[in-house]
C-alpha cells in the first residue's frame, strides 16, 4: 500500500499528463492504495488516455469509490481501460465506477474488466446508466463473467 501511496502522490504532480499506463496487478494495494491512486488521477485533469490494471488487489467498494471519484475529474478522457478483475467491489463499487464514467462525456473507447467482483444485476444496471451518458462512445469492451446474475436478476436489467 505504501508504494501505491507514493505513486499516487507522484502522479498528482504530473498535472499536464495526457496518457497514463499503470499496471499494478497482484500487488494487494487494497482500498487505501486505490484511494491514493484515485486522488492522484483526480489531479491529472488533462488526461486523454488512462490504462489502469488493478487485477487481484483486494480492492473493495471503497476503493472503487475512490477510483470513480478520481475518474470524474478526467472530463476530457477519450480512452479508458480499467481492469479491476478478481477484486470485490460489489454492486455499490459498480455504482461508483458508473458515476465516474458518466462524467467522461467525450469518452470514445471503454474497456472495463470486472470479472469476479460480485456486482450482480444491480451493479450491471449502474454501469449501464453510466455508459448511457457517454454519447460519443464508439468502442465498448465489457468483461463481466462470474458476476452472479440469476434468472430473477435478468428482469432488473430491462
Amino acid at each position: 500500500m505504501n508504494g501505491a501511496k507514493y505513486l499516487g502522490k507522484g502522479i498528482s504532480k504530473c498535472i499536464t499528463l495526457t496518457s497514463l499506463n499503470l499496471n499494478l496487478s497482484y500487488n494487494n494495494i487494497g482500498d487505501n492504495g486505490a484511494k491514493y491512486l484515485g486522488e492522484g488521477i483526480a489531479k491529472c485533469v488533462t488526461l486523454i488516455s488512462l490504462n489502469l490494471n488493478l487485477c487481484l488487489n483486494s480492492i473493495g467498494e471503497n476503493g472503487a469509490k475512490y477510483l470513480g471519484e478520481g475518474i470524474t475529474k478526467c472530463v476530457i478522457l477519450t480512452s479508458l481501460n480499467l481492469d479491476l478483475s478478481y477484486n470485490s467491489i460489489g454492486e455499490n463499487g459498480a455504482k461508483y465506477l458508473g458515476e465516474g464514467i458518466a462524467m467522461c462525456v467525450i469518452l470514445t473507447s471503454l474497456n472495463l474488466d470486472l470479472i469476479d467482483n460480485s456486482i450482480g444485476a444491480i451493479g450491471v444496471k449502474y454501469l449501464g446508466e453510466g455508459f448511457a451518458k457517454c454519447v460519443t462512445l464508439t468502442s465498448l469492451f465489457l468483461s463481466l463473467h462470474d458476476i452472479e446474475i440469476g434468472k430473477y436478476d435478468i428482469r432488473i436489467l430491462k
